[in-house]
């Protein structure tokens, strides 16, 4: 019978705790995205096409 509960509570802590840790990864990789003016990204876009001609 402990084995059982034990199992469980195992089943519940990494059925609850993954999503979580998911979304919080997730979240923090997208909240330190880069934003730009359209002048720089044409600027940027323009340097990388230059660069890859070479």
């Amino acid at each position: 019978m402990p084995a059982t509960s034990l199992f469980f509570v195992l089943f519940v802590l990494l059925a609850i705790g993954v999503p979580i840790a998911l979304y919080l990864l997730i979240d923090r990789e997208t909240d330190q995205s880069e934003t730009m003016d359209r002048a720089d990204a044409e600027r940027r876009a323009k340097e990388e096409s230059r660069r890859d001609r070479w």
